[in-house]
């Protein structure tokens, strides 16, 4: 293989130093920038993540680092594997967590456009993570050396050939030294603030956006809790999310929490903050990194499990229900929420499979 990788540049800090590191260590790099937006989207201009700054800061990084640059359009894609994905999961009562699908199905293939263009063999990005090869032969994600700017929960979709062939050369540094770096590098962006909300959604009206965009009008339903009582109206199921107490709108007397969604009759269940506690998660659509599903069946050890990004982790056994995994928790765990990304990690702190959960 050559040393040309392409590196995903979004404008970022991160994605900055990590071209910036390749190119110290005397790889050959490119430059590629995703344009995601298609005119009458969501104002590009206000976007947290690729919008018309985003563009221009990342042109200026390129030129800075004096390497070749690319824009891959993917704007179909990106609305049909995140955005669409995003509202009609939205308005199935679920909780979608678009950035890990968007890794694989989206910025992944932009990179290896990309790549292909300029003739490299590798693509990179800034996430905080490393890439290990074991022993049987697989790929994974492990955690990064700052457990504050961990990503390995985001990455956990990637596929064995896309990880392969990726760098992630910012595993080994802490967020205050890649800023540190971006500053010697001459790199005017080291400031920048990080991203945090969806990008397409800058505002984070979720309910407004779907209206405005899809067409997804939130209807009034009934509140009612475990034994169906109603307890009062609800805006409409597209303004809660599993585990939520502020914003419901009406006084119970005692902290009460969205414990389920239900589209197929318009009903928002609260219960207690003790009812929204589970020791089982069902989830569909497992990607393999670490140990294929025989080799899990096989071994019979305790996992760690995270239910959503800024979940700690417990630990649990795995088994399987036809194509979907089974996590049985030691100890019972908060606010499972279906459409979320479940990651399973070994103890040496590796991706052993993701998948998105649909029962709690």
């Amino acid at each position: 293989m050559s040393n040309k990788v392409a590196v995903g540049l979004s404008g970022g800090v991160d994605s900055s130093v990590a071209a910036y590191l390749l190119k110290k260590a005397g790889y050959e790099v490119y430059g590629v920038t995703m344009d995601i937006w298609n005119k009458g989207d969501v104002d590009a201009s206000t976007s947290n993540c690729l919008g018309a700054r985003d563009k221009e800061d990342a042109i200026k990084v390129a030129n800075a680092l004096g390497i070749p640059y690319k824009i891959v359009d993917v704007k179909d894609r990106f609305k049909e594997n995140v955005m669409d994905y995003f509202a009609d999961a939205y308005k199935n009562g679920q909780t979608p967590n678009p950035c890990t699908l968007c890794n694989r199905m989206v910025k992944w293939k932009a990179l290896f456009e990309g790549a292909k263009y300029f003739g490299a063999d590798f693509v990179a990005t800034g996430h905080y993570a490393k890439i290990r090869k074991l022993p049987n032969g697989r790929y994974t994600i492990v955690n990064s050396q700052s457990a504050t700017k961990d990503q390995t929960y985001a990455l956990c979709n990637l596929t064995q050939e896309q990880l392969k062939r990726t760098l992630l050369p910012l595993g080994s540094y802490e967020k205050d030294e890649v800023r540190k770096m971006a500053v010697e590098a001459g790199i005017e962006i080291a400031a920048k603030p990080d991203s945090m909300e969806i990008c397409f959604i800058p505002d984070g009206d979720y309910a407004g956006y779907l209206e405005k965009e899809y067409g997804i009008v939130a209807q009034k339903g009934n509140f009612v809790d475990l034994e169906g009582k109603i307890l009062g109206e609800h805006r409409g199921i597209v303004h809660y999310t599993i585990g939520q107490r502020k914003g419901l709108g009406i006084a119970f007397g005692k902290p009460m929490f969205v414990k389920e969604i239900r589209p197929e009759n318009n009903e928002v269940v609260l219960s207690d903050n003790e009812g929204l506690f589970g020791s089982r998660v069902l989830a569909e659509k497992i990607n393999f990194m670490a140990e294929t599903r025989e080799e899990i069946e096989a071994s019979k050890k305790i996992y760690m499990a995270k239910i959503r990004y800024n979940h700690k982790g417990g630990k649990c056994n795995l088994s399987f229900e036809g194509e979907n995994i089974v996590v049985e928790f030691l100890e019972p765990q908060r606010a499972s929420a279906p459409g979320q990304t479940l990651v399973v990690y070994n103890e040496a702190g590796e991706v052993v499979c993701g998948g998105k959960i649909i029962r709690s």
